[in-house]
């Protein structure tokens, strides 16, 4: 069956983000061409690897390689309908008569334990004709590979080793996780979140009784063995340039599975490019500043945060520029502080608009008494043309001039100020609008539930809702998807299994709807404008739909 150019479009798109997101692991030998192939779709020529599938259809480069399907852990996924199988050697060449009773192989997704095992030769026939060690013929979406012997074996070799190494982090009782803390964190949302994470440790271990059970189901081997959850609390210190070696020797000293929720505030990329270099995956921090390098695949982040919110006002500003007659922006934040990063975010794409882009930086540590003087400088010469844009915490908030300016547009950050908390002063209620990442508090009610209940029946202090949320969200991810996988512990698999996992969730907190495909490393993607209703503005209500930049 052809399949249209959209669609090869977008295979080739997928192979592109795979390679963009895969480390590159060293490999010696002979391994080494076979890395290439599957990886990056290269043959040891240096030419391009092609494939061809039924009715003509080709695919090359990197829409041909074998990640784009099979994944990077090599254990095969599923989209919809379509199941793609595990092709790492302990599952392609397991004898069927050893599957009822060999437990050091766990049950994954597409894989029959009544296959007949391939060997060298059947598997090259796979790759080369499309025919299963069985003589039927595979899956159309598999292709058909011209691949010279030499090429073939290096590739053969390379599946037999692939995701094969012994799991860091993983005993036969204990499954190890990290949470990382920046030292400028927040003290108040510090301790909220490990309240939650230590509990949520506790409930989990407190199900364990009468030591290590496996179980195994009567068809196909599908067992897990009960194991206890440990967490290790890695708490950075000092400037940030001395932050990935500390996490290095924290891993060193503690070697861990994954790291789990987190916590900073004004600068996470040492943190983002650690998980990325050791291969781990760090899944759902706390921040308002992540890295944006979407191709990568070990970070994965609930949100893109102020950058997220430097779209939505872009977007609003776009569109009213003619009709409001806008003819400057002025941006107010704090020198080393997120906002920083965000204004120059909104800069950038709103610099087609021809917009003049002005901005005020207040200093990174001034004292409160001088505060409230700075912002009332940014602002004095603000006329009914321009708009303002506040990337400012909820104490800077506070201290705004009773009066706002006579202004345009004027637009606050909802994730630095606090979203509906934000501490404005009442004049200001009636007329500004905030940027909200996150689903409206009476669309999130029932969905709040959960946590909000959670906290209360384990007396858990809420003193920082969303960030305990969040980690309550995050940690519920977490062990779905372990739930999910058995005791298939490769590192790559369980990153791959969140994103599958993460479109069947309900129960999301704060978001709407999270979701990740290959090469998405932000699972809500969009969020509101809103402005203040109400008695002496206590709620917030959306100004438009739920945009996604």
């Amino acid at each position: 069956m052809n399949r249209p150019k959209p669609l090869r479009s977008l295979l080739a798109l997928i192979g592109l983000l795979l390679w963009l997101v895969t480390p590159a692991w060293p490999a010696d030998g002979h391994a080494a061409a076979g890395e290439a192939v599957y990886r990056l779709g290269v043959l040891p020529s240096g030419a391009m690897l092609r494939g061809e599938r039924e009715a003509g259809v080709r695919v090359e480069a990197l829409g041909a390689a074998c990640v784009t399907c099979h994944r990077p852990s090599g254990l095969g996924t599923t989209e919809g309908r379509i199941v793609v199988p595990p092709i790492i050697g302990k599952y392609l060449f397991r004898p069927h008569s050893t599957n009822v009773r060999d437990m050091s192989l766990p049950h994954v997704v597409g894989y029959r334990s009544t296959r007949e095992p391939y060997t060298d030769a059947s598997l090259a026939r796979a790759i080369r004709e499309g025919v299963g060690p069985n003589g039927r013929t595979l899956n159309y979406l598999m292709p058909r590979y011209a691949l010279d012997d030499a090429t073939m074996a290096s590739l053969v070799e390379y599946l037999k080793g692939l995701s094969s190494d012994a799991v860091p982090g993983v005993s036969d009782s204990t499954l190890h996780f990290a949470t990382i803390i920046t030292p400028d964190a927040d003290p108040v949302q510090r301790k909220g979140m490990l309240d939650v994470m230590e509990r949520f440790f506790a409930d989990k271990n407190a199900f364990i009784r009468g030591g290590v059970r496996p179980m195994q189901a009567t068809r196909e081997i599908e067992y897990r063995v009960s194991r206890r959850w440990q967490l290790h609390v890695w708490e950075l210190t000092g400037a940030p340039d001395q932050w990935e070696r500390q996490l290095r020797a924290h891993l060193a000293a503690e070697p861990v599975y994954a790291v789990i929720s987190g916590l900073g505030r004004r600068n996470w990329e040492p943190v983002h490019r650690f998980c990325q270099a050791e291969a781990l995956p760090c899944l759902l921090p706390n921040v308002d500043l992540p890295v944006t390098a979407e191709g990568e695949f070990y970070p994965v982040y609930f949100s893109r945060g102020v950058l997220l919110e430097a779209d939505l006002v872009a977007g609003r500003v776009f569109e009213q520029r003619e009709a409001a007659g806008l003819q400057r922006v002025v941006q107010v934040f704090r020198e080393g502080d997120v906002g920083e990063s965000a204004a120059a975010a909104f800069a950038k794409a709103v610099g087609p608009t021809g917009l003049r882009v002005e901005s005020h930086v207040l200093e990174a540590a001034s004292p409160s008494s001088r505060a409230g003087d700075e912002l009332a400088g940014a602002m004095k010469d603000l006329g009914p043309d321009d708009v303002l844009l506040l990337w400012l915490r909820g104490e800077d908030l506070a201290r705004l001039p009773a009066d706002m300016p006579r202004v345009s547009m004027a637009f606050v950050s909802g994730a630095l100020g606090g979203l509906e908390h934000a501490p404005l002063p009442a004049a200001w209620h009636a007329a500004v609008h905030m940027t909200y990442p996150a689903d409206l508090p009476e669309l999130r009610k029932i969905r709040m539930n959960f946590p909000l209940g959670w906290f209360k029946i384990k007396q858990i202090d809420v003193v920082a809702e969303k960030v305990q949320t969040d980690t309550y969200v995050a940690l519920g991810i977490l062990a779905e998807t372990l739930t999910d996988m058995l005791d298939s512990f490769v590192r790559d698999y369980l990153v791959e299994r969140v994103e599958v996992m993460l479109s069947h969730r309900q129960v999301n907190g704060y978001y709407p709807r999270l979701s990740l495909a290959p090469g998405q490393r932000f699972a809500s993607k969009g969020g509101y404008i809103v402005r203040f209703a109400g008695p002496q503005g206590a709620a917030v209500v959306a100004d438009g739909e739920w945009i996604v930049p």
